[in-house]
């Protein structure tokens, strides 16, 4: 896996932060205190997991006054869903050769 998919991943396998990214891709921008308000968790938490997924290049934030205002950013999910594209297409070929040998066909040339 490599280094920013493991990242990636690991900062979405909470389902609080799961959440809190998809609501900031519905909104397109929030503060912690409006994710707060749609969350069962206080806004010091989803200030915590907002840092969880800053660290995992997964959202941007902006000072606007006394306001941090967060939104996603994309690279690092496109990243990462090419990175599983990658590992899914090298599984395919694996399965595609076991059916091969167990139906005893000879391997393509190559």
């Amino acid at each position: 896996m490599s280094a920013g998919a493991d990242t990636v991943m690991a900062a979405l396998a909470d389902p609080t932060r799961w959440r809190v990214l998809n609501l900031l891709a519905e909104r397109g921008e929030a503060t912690a205190t409006t994710l707060a308000g749609e969350l069962p968790v206080s806004r010091v938490a989803v200030v915590k997991h907002l840092a969880v997924l800053d660290r995992a290049g997964l959202v941007d934030s902006r000072r606007q006054g006394r306001e941090v205002r967060y939104t996603v950013r994309t690279e690092q999910l496109d990243a990462t869903a090419r990175w599983m594209a990658g590992l899914a297409a090298e599984w395919d070929q694996r399965l595609v050769a076991i059916k091969r040998l167990a139906e005893g066909e000879e391997p393509p040339a190559r």
